[in-house]
């Protein structure tokens, strides 16, 4: 089948790697515990990139879903269900994450909710699991789609 239809999949997903990665990296400065102006800079772009990353991810699957004819879950719950499907073996698919980056992307989905509604209440010391989760998908993600695009897609 045609890579063309992998071009946007493939976009989302390395951008969804960046910010992750970035996500990590800034957790790693040294202001990012800091309750000043530096510490406000540093943990405010952690935010940003986890939320970017969730959100690329999350284009990313529900791109990968529609490619059989698959729809995307919808109604209340529709950005928990997406990364629960495609963490599963279905009949007609592959799982399209290991079950690992499907709780690593459950994780940045509950953190990315945390960032965009309780912002204020943020507290460094408590983002260890989603920085590694973060860091997690960084280092799998690329990896576990081009095995699902391998499955599905003889090319």
């Amino acid at each position: 089948m045609s890579g063309k239809r992998w071009i946007e999949i493939d976009r989302d997903t390395s951008s969804a790697v960046t910010h992750f990665s970035r996500a990590v990296h800034i957790a790693d400065d040294p202001a990012f515990r800091a309750d000043d102006l530096a510490g406000y800079t540093v943990q405010t772009a952690f935010m940003h990139a986890m939320q970017s990353g969730h959100t690329s991810l999350e284009s990313a699957l529900t791109r990968i879903l529609r490619l059989p004819g698959e729809e995307p879950p919808s109604g209340e719950s529709w950005h928990a269900d997406p990364i629960q499907r495609v963490a599963l073996t279905l009949t007609d698919r592959p799982a399209i994450l290991p079950p690992d980056l499907g709780e690593a992307a459950d994780e940045t989905r509950q953190f990315r909710n945390h960032a965009v509604r309780a912002y204020d209440n943020f507290r460094p010391d408590r983002a260890s699991s989603a920085i590694q989760d973060a860091e997690s998908l960084a280092a799998g993600l690329i990896a576990a789609v081009t095995t699902f695009r391998q499955a599905i897609d003889a090319e």
